[in-house]
């Protein structure tokens, strides 16, 4: 079984299993994304993701997401990040509403792999995270929404991502393609600050998009967000995403 069968059978597999979990909360929402890599030298780069979440049926703005770090290229196929990440989400207690912070140090490890199917030049992406998360306990004083301290808890994070152009080329750097993306993500250590539970989350997702050059990308596609809530609470959050990559 090719490369490819085996990550498309995995994916099939892991969005089964999702749906078939989860059994309350089923929202729709839309995430738009910015996803770029600047050079600075031959080894150095810096890396920024950008990310607005909408809430439910898309009614306001959920989550705002900014991401910088400093990547470090181990070799051709291998590269090392360290960065902060700040999230700002809004959050309902009781009748008052407000925004509830949360700040993050992560470290990453990619690992690149190129091969062909069928003549196609394609692409997949393993990407180990580790996230040291600091999140804002919020209460209510004054009719508003105020931080009371923060609570530690640690992720890990697996993804993998394939892209694959619809036309055979022998170096994808201009066309349509197809991607297909999974992350799982684990709480370890103390995991009381969040849902209290080993596992965290699933993320499902498909996209067709159009690479106009080596340097940009822009996709839409389907994302599938299975999340382990406290207790017996679990939701399957539709997501509409639009995305673009930019390479500098």
């Amino acid at each position: 079984m090719s490369h490819m069968r085996k990550y498309l059978l995995l994916i099939a597999t892991v969005f089964v299993f999702q749906q078939a979990q989860a059994q309350t909360s089923r929202p729709f929402s839309g995430w738009g994304a910015v996803f770029s890599t600047t050079k600075l030298d031959n080894r150095f780069s810096l890396h920024f993701d950008g990310q607005v979440r909408s809430s439910d049926k898309l009614q306001r703005v959920q989550t705002i997401l900014l991401r910088p770090g400093l990547n470090y290229k181990v070799n051709k196929n291998q590269v090392a990040t360290i960065g902060y990440a700040f999230i700002n989400n809004s959050r309902t207690i009781g009748t008052v509403s407000g925004w509830s912070p949360e700040h993050r140090i992560w470290e990453q490890y990619i690992i690149n792999q190129s091969f062909k199917i069928g003549g196609h030049a394609t692409s997949l992406q393993h990407r180990f995270r580790l996230e040291q998360r600091f999140i804002a306990n919020s209460i209510v004083a004054n009719n508003a929404l105020k931080t009371d301290g923060t609570s530690f808890a640690q992720r890990l994070r697996y993804f993998a991502r394939g892209i694959f152009p619809l036309k055979p080329v022998q170096q994808f750097t201009q066309g349509t393609f197809i991607s297909l993306q999974n992350e799982i993500m684990f709480n370890i250590g103390d995991a009381a600050a969040v849902n209290g539970k080993f596992f965290d989350q699933n993320r499902a997702y498909g996209s067709f998009g159009y690479r106009f050059s080596p340097k940009a990308d822009l996709e839409i596609g389907y994302m599938n967000q299975f999340v382990s809530g406290r207790g017996s609470v679990r939701t399957s959050n539709n997501i509409l995403q639009v995305a673009a990559y930019l390479r500098l």
